[in-house]
């Protein structure tokens, strides 16, 4: 297992707060030096205890996956807004099975499989990409397709890609992490006969 130290990247790391273990975001998404594809990423995080806003405008922030599929990050206790858009959604593709939001101010946990989608030499998906999401301990994303890039603006849609960074994302609430891990998923290789 890689252990994460709080997140280093681009474009303006110093405008998170790094204090005791913990990193707080301020300004700026933040991405991993190395790049991933198949891996379990295990984060904590805790959106602000002081409710200011709703919907999407309330501890909104998300983790990208091959740095372009969205696992939302939302205080979604008592807070309507869009079925897809609530934490542990997959942003703009799928809603999570249930909402097993935390108080905010509470620290809550993703455990999150990622397969990486393939592509062939033409930029076709040849195989698509799934995550598995256990939101405090939770199955909410059960080997969930994805569908492409989420975004808000468009429908999702496949860019080619490989191996990518993973990125927090600053989206105006000081959200905070901790405990972010990594391990890389790689199918052993099969033994020989001599």
């Amino acid at each position: 297992m890689a252990h994460i130290p709080p997140p280093v990247g681009m474009p303006t790391p110093h405008k998170w707060a790094v204090e005791g273990g913990i990193a707080t975001s301020r300004g700026g998404d933040i991405r991993t030096k190395a790049s991933f594809g198949d891996c379990q990423l295990h984060l904590e995080w805790a959106t602000p205890d002081k409710v200011v806003g709703s919907g999407q405008g309330r501890g909104n922030s998300g983790v990208f996956l091959g740095n372009q599929y969205e696992v939302q990050i939302l205080d979604s206790f008592d807070n309507k807004t869009y079925f897809d858009g609530q934490a542990a959604a997959l942003y703009k593709t799928k809603p999570p099975l249930v909402n097993v939001c935390r108080k905010p101010g509470e620290w809550q946990t993703y455990d999150i499989i990622y397969n990486a989608p393939r592509f062939n030499e033409h930029g076709i998906v040849v195989k698509p990409g799934y995550v598995t999401v256990l939101h405090n301990g939770v199955l909410v994303q059960n080997h969930t397709e994805l569908l492409g890039e989420t975004a808000y603006e468009y429908a999702p849609i496949y860019k080619p890609h490989g191996p990518a960074p993973i990125r927090l994302q600053f989206h105006g609430n000081p959200v905070r992490f901790r405990n972010i891990w990594l391990r890389e998923i790689k199918e052993p290789e099969p033994v020989r006969p001599e």
